[in-house]
């Protein structure tokens, strides 16, 4: 069988990546089983460059906080800000400090000298201003909503002023608060003001919908780009406190599914401005359910954004996440035969591309078995997920740092 699954596998670049798909797609999303494993960076770095060369992909988008990935954007689009700083403020969840992503944005840059606007590399941010221990303040998104229609729609058609947002939010350390993540009643999510709130940013974002026209003709495509981001963040944070704040049993599912609608939202509105490239956890963007295990809760399920996206766009997504053999400096040894990626660990190469379809017929009736991961940071491929996945992307040692 081991030659059989040979011949399932090619180079990772960008032609045999397209010899997978019936056409380009929209939004062509690479998972990773575990983060900032350089290994990994290095290999998608490497395939998105020749996408975006060979494939005209405009816009590579990352698992980070959407408001603070418009630094990366302006820096990678206009040389704007120092590259240092904007790894450090441009990026969530300490993403910034991997070199990978730093040599990602380094490289847009370059790309980008000497283009025309029409031809630039774009960066985007997918996620929500969250963490796995809060979220953020709704005042970003909300003020920066609320200014940007106050400069262009008379204010008495506002259903607020900004200094009644202001006084509504308050400090913003109450929206941050750690314990909230573990103690719904240290949330402020279902307070009186974070109610109005709520119903606040839906007419905000009512009005920039209904001042379209206007809105058009008056402000640039950037500006309205980021005028309906913030109010996509504003709704969004808002509908994650108010769930942090819920003593019920569904409130972590709802939390999880929040998350991941946003950054479907946010894939879905860069893929507007033409095709995007993606780089998260496989578990965000499967089609497949999500599920994983969390303190006192042995199995939540939630829909990944790459779900979401796929009922939409249909044949416009695909799915290659990415396989790992090894990762020893985290106790993942060699993995057993009977996996996917035991049988994938057994072929020669370093890494390559696996037409998943074939694998599929390859293995037949023989099932893959399950990985189990020693390590809480690393995911295993779900062989499970062969039937919904476009190709798989293994790399078959993650090197240590």
């Amino acid at each position: 069988m081991t030659t059989d699954i040979q011949e399932t596998t090619g180079p990772v670049d960008s032609t045999a990546v397209m010899r997978l798909l019936p056409a380009r797609p929209r939004v062509l999303a690479l998972g990773e089983p575990a983060h900032g494993e350089q290994s990994l960076l290095a290999v998608r770095n490497e395939l998105f460059r020749q996408l975006v060369e060979q494939e005209g992909y405009r816009t590579i988008a990352l698992e980070s906080d959407c408001l603070a990935g418009l630094l990366v954007d302006d820096y990678v689009t206009t040389g704007e800000g120092d590259l240092d700083e904007v790894m450090r403020r441009g990026f969530s969840h300490g993403w910034g400090a991997f070199p990978g992503n730093r040599d990602l944005v380094r490289w847009m840059r370059g790309y980008n000298e000497d283009r025309p606007a029409s031809d630039r590399l774009r960066f985007a941010g997918i996620d929500g201003p969250l963490e796995i221990t809060g979220a953020a303040s709704p005042r970003q998104a909300l003020l920066g909503l609320h200014d940007h229609l106050a400069a262009h729609v008379d204010a008495e058609l506002a259903p607020c002023t900004r200094d009644a947002l202001d006084r509504l939010i308050g400090p913003d350390d109450r929206w941050t608060e750690p314990a909230a993540m573990m103690d719904p009643a240290r949330s402020v999510g279902r307070t009186a003001e974070a109610r109005e709130l709520r119903l606040l940013a839906d007419d905000l974002v009512a009005l920039l919908g209904a001042r379209a026209p206007q809105l058009l003709a008056e402000s640039s495509a950037t500006d309205r780009e980021r005028a309906r981001l913030y109010g996509r963040t504003a709704t969004g944070l808002l509908r994650y406190h108010f769930w942090m704040a819920d003593p019920g049993t569904s409130r972590m599912t709802w939390l999880l599914g929040v998350r991941d609608a946003m950054m479907a939202a946010n894939l879905l509105a860069a893929a507007e401005r033409g095709p995007v490239l993606v780089s998260a956890h496989n578990s965000h963007l499967q089609r497949d359910l999500s599920t994983m295990s969390m303190w006192d809760h042995p199995r939540l399920e939630w829909w990944s954004a790459g779900a979401l996206v796929d009922a939409e766009l249909g044949a416009g997504y695909a799915f290659l996440p990415t396989a790992l053999g090894t990762i020893r400096h985290q106790g993942v040894d060699t993995p057993p035969s009977d996996t996917v990626e035991g049988m994938l660990y057994a072929l020669t190469g370093d890494h390559y591309l696996v037409d998943a379809g074939r694998l599929a017929s390859v293995l037949g009736d023989a099932r893959a078995k399950a990985r189990v991961s020693p390590w809480f940071g690393y995911a295993p491929f779900d062989p499970a997920h062969l039937p919904r996945t476009d190709g798989i992307v293994f790399v078959k040692e993650a090197e240590r740092p």
